[in-house]
């Protein structure tokens, strides 16, 4: 599957991608990030993931053409490891509630927050 268009549309950040057979995908930031498919993210197996928190407020800052095949996107807090390969942005599109779903239950387990926990300190 191939994207037609990928648009950022930045006030939102949401990632919008048209694919060829006509399916849409609306996907936010903050899950892009999350779901990242770099090793920082996923490790080199699945054992060895580590849970993002903290990312609520994440933005898109750049989505890079990588060949014919996929995007890296950087994000606000200066992660632009990943490299989205068209099956990987496909298959988050298409599963988007059930992963949603389950990074909400994990991050409830492990008694960790969305919400960034650094805080302002004024000079």
């Amino acid at each position: 599957m191939t994207p037609q268009e990928i648009t950022l549309h930045q006030r939102s950040g949401i990632l919008e991608v048209a694919w060829e057979d006509g399916t849409r995908h609306e996907l936010p930031a903050e899950y892009l990030r999350v779901f990242s498919p770099s090793a920082e993210v996923q490790g080199h197996s699945p054992d060895q993931a580590v849970l993002q928190h903290g990312k609520k407020n994440v933005k898109i800052s750049a989505v890079d053409p990588q060949g014919n095949y996929a995007v890296k996107l950087t994000f606000s807090d200066g992660h632009d490891s990943g490299i989205y390969s068209w099956t990987y942005l496909f298959d988050l599109g298409n599963n988007y509630e059930r992963n949603w779903a389950d990074y909400l239950k994990r991050l409830e387990e492990a008694g960790k927050s969305r919400e960034s926990q650094f805080i302002a300190v004024g000079r």
